[in-house]
């Protein structure tokens, strides 16, 4: 009941207060969605994937031992193992997956600031590397090979050894430079185990929204490759071999010979890692190629959580409709099943990776001018999405970190994601802070 009182209008004080709780719950209705950034917690990725034998967990942990290790130019520096270089971007496997685990990706503090200079290595710091960057790798669109960051010219262990680190700032300025940061091996094991049939049943043909999706193939065997920003790899064997001559300059059996032959940089024999003919426990016989595939096969998923911070799992469930509604789960499947492995903790279980491991046309956007096996220009795999909560830095160059952006950033011209990127702009401000809420759970 109102009064009046000398001709004003007084409204009661529960009125006022239900009138301001309303205009300050609708407001709040149509703040700009954010970016719940990186999930706090403990991390919810590292462990064994459940099932496995006494023995698998074994080879699992020598794994992980070696995944851990350091690597120095001839081993004679305290506490690491020969094969650094002649040019390399980090000088272990576990610095640059590292968040939010051994294993993960990208860290909060990027290791390469440190490896630049360290046991007197005269290198110069790349402009686009930085403290609180994404660990990076760098290509030239011109051979679109990698060209690694950092050389050991200046290392007291690789004495004698002058090589120059390759001109990087030429080749931004002639617009021939691109980036690549690590992808997470979480649930790799289970991406390996997926049929070739599995994966080709996501092709859409005609498309959907847009969306089509191809095949990336192993130039041989003609099998589905799966592993990689452009799916370039068929198993986690030969991407440890190649990872381990790429991005440390290591030798192994899958890539015997060195990047870089300048006389006077060569130290070992080689392959410098290779396997271990006279030791007769197993567990130290196989080289790291082999040690490194078993610790990212056996490697757990990410769990995703049902609540977080101040987000609910109402907000959760809201979310994850709206992925599926707007189109997302097009490219972003939710789950994949293996096929009949030979080990029982990978035979026949679900994978919820939310990726169709296709390429899709990423558009004029994301395009880096990088070929590799049927992957064109602007081709990508479709990134796995579990684990997503608790990452830094997203896309292929670690462009952002801020999910948002990165959201926007699948639209451009030629982009497969367009009319679904349209779709999500058409949501409104709550649905898409539910959305973001969802992908921060994962």
């Amino acid at each position: 009941m109102f009064e009046k009182r000398r001709g004003v209008l007084r409204w009661p004080a529960c009125a006022v207060s239900v009138l301001v709780l309303s205009l300050a719950l609708g407001a709040a209705m149509q703040l700009p969605p954010t970016d719940p950034g990186p999930r706090g917690g403990a991390p919810g990725v590292g462990g064994k994937i459940a099932g496995l034998t006494l023995k698998e967990g074994k080879f699992f942990d020598a794994g992980l031992d070696a995944f851990l290790e350091v690597q120095s130019v001839q081993g004679t520096i305290a506490d690491t193992e020969e094969g650094l270089g002649p040019r390399f971007n980090l000088d272990s496997c576990g610095g640059c997956h590292s968040q939010p685990a051994i294993g993960g990706t990208s860290p909060s503090v990027n290791p390469q600031v440190a490896v630049a200079n360290k046991n007197g290595a005269t290198n110069t710091m790349p402009f686009f590397i930085s403290i609180n960057g994404p660990v990076r790798e760098a290509r030239f669109k011109s051979d679109g090979g990698v060209h690694d960051l950092f050389t050991i010219t200046g290392r007291t262990d690789a004495p004698g050894c002058n090589i120059a680190q390759p001109d990087f700032a030429s080749a931004f300025a002639a617009n021939n430079l691109i980036f690549r940061i690590p992808t997470p091996t979480f649930g790799a094991g289970l991406i390996e185990a997926i049929t070739d049939s599995a994966i080709l049943a996501n092709k859409k043909n005609p498309p959907v929204m847009g969306v089509s999706g191809r095949e990336n193939r192993e130039g041989n065997a003609g099998t589905v490759t799966r592993f990689g920003w452009k799916a370039q790899n068929k198993s986690l064997v030969i991407f440890s071999g190649e990872a381990y001559n790429v991005e440390q300059g290591v030798t192994n059996e899958l890539f015997p010979q060195e990047r870089d032959e300048t006389a006077g940089c060569l130290f070992n024999a080689t392959p410098e890692n290779h396997t271990n003919f006279e030791d007769t426990n197993p567990l130290k016989v196989s080289g790291d190629t082999v040690n490194f595939a078993n610790f990212m096969r056996f490697l757990a998923p990410p769990a995703p959580v049902s609540s977080y911070g101040n987000v609910d799992q109402a907000s959760i469930s809201r979310g994850a409709s709206q992925f599926d509604a707007v189109g997302c789960t097009l490219c972003h499947k939710q789950s994949m099943t293996t096929g009949f492995s030979s080990t029982a903790a990978l035979n026949g279980k679900t994978a919820n990776l939310f990726s169709d491991l296709l390429l899709h046309d990423m558009g004029d956007g994301l395009r880096d001018d990088i070929l590799q096996g049927a992957a064109g220009p602007r081709d990508f795999r479709t990134a796995p999405l579990w684990g997503l909560g608790q990452r830094l830095f997203f896309l292929h160059d670690g462009r952002t970190s801020n999910l948002l952006d990165a959201i926007q950033a699948h639209s451009s011209n030629g982009s497969e994601a367009n009319t679904v990127i349209s779709n999500f702009n058409l949501l409104s401000p709550s649905r898409k802070q539910d959305l973001l809420n969802f992908l921060r759970s994962l």
